[in-house]
């Protein structure tokens, strides 16, 4: 019962904080509630007893990412956010939520096609040593070339904001 209280209560920060993300017209504000979110992701892990995902959810998400687009906010120029101003117009609010309901119609038309939910496997745990080697492995479906091409990605992006933060000296 401890469980089901403390998923409602997670899924209503969760779902609270991805509204306020969006609907926030402040680039901080959103950050923040963003990191809520992925803050409420990674309890939900725990909950579960997913502790290696929601310790890197925490890690990686919610202090990495979250972290770099805080940081790319403050790089960019005060006058340019300044005149930064988004109405909601009526034609893109029924857009949105025409493209958001395409875009779920297709995630249940492949659930459902590919009968995910009876290919999922109740009580199995998945040790250690296995996400360790499918993380760190260079075989067929395994990270180890994903994450060389992220740490490039990311000392690209450093680089791109040392040479944007020095260009206004």
């Amino acid at each position: 019962m401890a469980n089901i209280i403390m998923f409602c209560i997670l899924a209503v920060v969760i779902l609270g904080s991805a509204v306020m993300c969006v609907a926030t017209k402040s680039f901080m504000r959103a950050a923040t509630f963003l990191l809520f979110v992925l803050f409420g992701v990674a309890g939900i892990y725990f909950l579960i007893d997913y502790t290696f995902l929601g310790a890197a959810q925490i890690s990686v998400y919610a202090g990495g990412v979250t972290m770099l687009y805080v940081f790319a906010i403050q790089l960019v120029s005060k006058h340019t956010l300044q005149g930064i101003a988004e109405r909601l117009h009526g034609k893109k609010v029924v857009a949105g939520a025409l493209a958001a309901l395409v875009g779920f119609a297709m995630v249940m038309f492949i659930i459902l096609k590919h009968k995910f939910m009876s290919l999922a496997i109740p009580n199995q745990e998945v040790g250690m040593d296995k996400i360790g080697h499918a993380l760190m492995g260079s075989e067929k479906f395994q990270y180890v070339l994903a994450f060389e091409f992220i740490s490039v990605f990311l000392l690209a992006c450093i680089i791109g904001g040392i040479v944007i933060s020095r260009k206004d000296k």
